[in-house]
């Protein structure tokens, strides 16, 4: 099994020479010589396979003082009061910082800190997004509480971990074993300098040391969560430094521990196993590690291994645009987060910050400031795993809002100050007063642009304007992943939406890894995102929880942005597998502060079954009529949806919405299906509700070519073309345009339009627009005075 595990194989996946083959030298020397470090582990061979003896402990430092009764009394004197290394700052002025966590964020966070922090000196657990769980009295370390079950004490690599029956869920295991909860105690420590949070601690540590001896059971089976268990005890030595419950002997201890983590991290790095989040976690704990405790002779090693490595993946990890390669909004934030510490530990000890650490963690903090909702959320596409970096304030789980503040206080970014709103308790823990300070004097300026195109991510964000009440899209048009694209759903050309500031239309999230395969599959599936499904399949389709066997591969056909409307364009190929070929385009055009007109078009040559997919939020209730879907609650901004097509009705299925790892709630999922044979041309309409227009009056026009729909609301009519047109009545119109949008007032004044690709447009006999070559948009608004301009101005237009 160790051979498995770290040649990547399982009892029921691939044969190990399946794996092997196609793999470089280098991968099947590292992996080799962790096999035989594993072996040796296991036989009892190697130095690493316990914990140090107070006499080898000593022999492991760099300068130990004369061994005495009282050597380890003066080691943890000596951690007490130095000032270098640095740690965060506000360890380096506890009283200030004390003060300033009591007068800033006491109102808002100490009654729900004190709250959980006493609930864990009960034995009662918040974890991902489950309440209250316990693991018995005393814990069992190794217990998953939701199947009940105990994973064995055998060596680490000896553990299936991705077999639920035997380990149930693992990530419930590990994430209480990562002990961030012991930042909960320190917070709420320094809150009230209550020591039962201190003892608590100093229990909770003694028991898990007895309870996992060095490579023994499934809490060394993961390197990443070794690291996060790492930073979180070098947190908690200095949440608890000045407690008489971090006593000298179990201060030694934890350095002892702290040695055999770090040497497992360097010997079992996820270089070739899983080179994502995993291998830049790792890193970071070194760098913590050897940047931390420089007593230990390794520790310069260990530094520089994890800051060769983090440096190293950023250019692999890190689109040019900024996005996260594993098109993962979640895993993009712990990536950044990743940074921020290491960037602010750095800084902090005067030591060189890189300018590419600098340019890309800008560019991450960019992205990130760029999807977040109106209300603040942030969309969870891709896989979201529940966890943190660290627990240091008091956010949701999908608002990554406290990264983004302590970004504006770093790089002095009033933009990121805006989005942002406010500075959390986690820019006091990481920046200290200072940052507070700093993030207080910048002034807010609206970002460079409200909508933004992340090409080489392939996600386009449209937005009116930077207030909670405005209307925003976000668009999947990117590679389904990195790597083998482990932590991707099939979601391609899928959208969210929020109405006049209100998220509406929402990826549902992720939920599980291996707790339930139907759960996994669901939540992975393109009928689980705000996309078109042809004869029930997904786009790209599962071969297991974290690989596929065939992929989508999408590319943008269009990208316009302009201050009247945004306009996207975009296709795959995940449908050309069907026995009836099918390629899915889908267009997308924004008229700011109006609506949305969504066009899917499907080139094939049989009959299919089609489904479009509309993924609520929770609170959403929708109302089916006629051709209409409305959710518009009293109060509140909501959506009407209208699809243009003459077959087809609207169901309203039962789905779900996660916001965090294991957790869900029940949410409507409207569905419009149809059936049709041949190529397929669908437009909907996508209305926020409570705009100057409110509710729409839609209705399909009869054409001689083309698609025609009339739009009445208020007091103006629109008309929307698709294709080259020729409709007579109200008004007769020509267009030559494939897109072609014009506004009439109650007069049937044309008051505006807008244009995408082409060169004649004649209304009512006025040959408006006549060019000999065709434009690739335009936008204007007029009076009848100001009709004749057009021609001229579209001569040259801006592109």
């Amino acid at each position: 099994m160790a051979g498995d595990l770290i040649l990547g194989t399982t009892r029921s996946g691939p044969s190990l020479w399946e794996k092997v083959r196609g793999r470089s030298f280098d991968e099947l020397r590292v992996r080799g010589i962790q096999l035989l470090h594993a072996r040796a582990e296991r036989y009892g061979v190697s130095s690493l396979d316990r914990i140090p003896s107070d006499a080898q402990f000593w022999s492991l430092l760099k300068s130990a003082p004369a061994t005495t009764s009282k050597s380890h009394e003066l080691l943890l004197e000596d951690f007490r009061l130095r000032s270098s290394p640095a740690f965060f700052p506000p360890f380096a002025n506890t009283e200030e910082s004390k003060r300033t966590l009591r007068q800033r964020f006491a109102s808002q966070n100490e009654e729900v800190v004190l709250e959980r922090a006493d609930r864990i000196l009960a034995g009662r657990f918040d974890l991902l997004g489950l309440k209250d769980l316990d693991f018995g009295q005393p814990i069992n370390w190794h217990l998953e509480p939701l199947a009940g079950t105990s994973s064995p004490l055998v060596h680490w690599s000896q553990i299936d971990y991705l077999n639920s029956d035997l380990a149930g869920d693992k990530k419930i295991i590990w994430e209480l074993n990562r002990h961030q909860f012991f930042a909960t105690l320190g917070r709420a420590y320094w809150y009230t300098g209550n020591e039962e949070f201190a003892k608590s601690f100093s229990d909770h540590t003694q028991r898990w040391i007895e309870q996992n001896p060095p490579k023994l059971g499934i809490n060394w089976a993961s390197s990443l969560e070794v690291g996060f268990r790492s930073i979180s005890w070098l947190w908690a030595i200095h949440f608890f430094r000045d407690s008489a419950h971090l006593t000298p002997s179990l201060f030694q201890q934890i350095l002892k521990l702290l040695y055999v983590h770090a040497r497992h991290l360097e010997k079992y790095l996820s270089t070739y196993f899983s080179p994502n989040t995993h291998l830049t976690g790792e890193a970071l704990a070194l760098f913590y590690i050897g940047l931390l405790l420089p007593q230990f002779r390794a520790s310069s090693r260990w530094r520089a291994i994890g800051e060769e490595i983090l440096l190293r993946e950023l250019a692999r990890h890190v689109r040019p645009d900024g996005v996260y390669f594993e098109q993962s909004s979640y895993y993009h934030r712990y990536t950044t987060d990743f940074y921020l510490h290491f960037m602010l530990l750095l800084q902090g000890n005067n030591l060189e910050v890189p300018d590419p650490l600098r340019q890309e963690l800008a560019a991450l903090l960019d992205h990130l400031m760029y999807i977040t909702r109106p209300d603040g959320t942030s969309p969870l596409f891709g896989d979201d795993d529940g966890g943190k970096l660290m627990m240091l304030d008091e956010s949701a789980p999908d608002d990554f809002r406290p990264t983004l503040a302590t970004g504006a206080a770093l790089f002095h970014r009033s933009d990121y100050k805006l989005v942002a709103r406010e500075a959390t308790e986690e820019t006091l823990w990481l920046m200290g007063v200072q940052g507070l300070e700093q993030f207080d004097c910048l002034e807010t300026t609206l970002p460079e642009s409200g909508s933004r195109a992340f090409e080489h991510g392939g996600f386009y964000v449209m937005r009116d304007g930077w207030s909670q009440d405005d209307n925003y899209m976000l668009i999947d048009c990117g590679p389904l992943g990195g790597l083998k694209c482990g932590h991707a759903h099939a979601d391609t050309l899928s959208f969210e939406v929020a109405a006049h500031g209100r998220t509406l239309l929402v990826d549902p999230g992720t939920f599980t890894y291996t707790g339930s395969k139907e759960d996994r599959d669901y939540f992975r599936s393109s009928a689980a995102h705000n996309t078109l499904t042809i004869d029930g399949e997904s786009s790209s389709t599962s071969d297991g929880p974290f690989s596929w066997n065939r992929v989508a591969n999408a590319r943008t056909l269009k990208w316009i942005s302009q201050p009247r409307f945004d306009f996207f364009m975009g296709q795959h190929d995940g449908y050309m597998r069907l026995s009836a070929p099918a390629s899915h385009r889908r267009s997308i055009l924004f008229l700011k502060s109006d609506y949305w007109v969504v066009v899917d078009e499907v080139e094939t040559e049989g009959p299919h079954e089609y489904g479009l997919h509309f993924h609520l939020t929770d609170s959403a209730r929708p109302e089916i009529s006629g051709e209409y879907l409305f959710e518009r609650p009293a109060n509140q901004a909501g959506l009407e949806i209208f699809v243009g097509t003459n077959i087809g009705s609207w169901t309203v299925d039962n789905g779900w919405v996660s916001r965090c790892y294991r957790s869900r709630s029940a949410a409507a999922v409207p569905k419009f299906s149809f059936r049709a044979d041949g190529t397929q041309k669908i437009a909907t309409f996508l209305v926020p509700l409570g705009s100057a227009l409110n509710s729409l009056s839609i209705t399909r026009l009869e054409t001689t070519q083309g698609y025609a729909f009339e739009l009445v609301g208020g007091i103006t009519r629109d008309l929307v073309f698709l294709g080259a047109s020729s409709m007579s009545g109200k008004n007769e119109v020509f267009s030559d345009f494939d897109v072609a949008w014009l506004r009439f007032d109650h007069e049937n004044q044309l008051e505006e339009v807008v244009l995408l690709d082409g060169g004649k447009l004649i209304v009512d006999g006025k040959h408006l627009v006549e060019l000999s070559s065709p434009v690739a948009h335009f936008a204007k608004t007029f009076t009848s005075e100001l009709i004749h301009e057009i021609n001229d101005s579209m001569k040259q237009p801006e592109l």
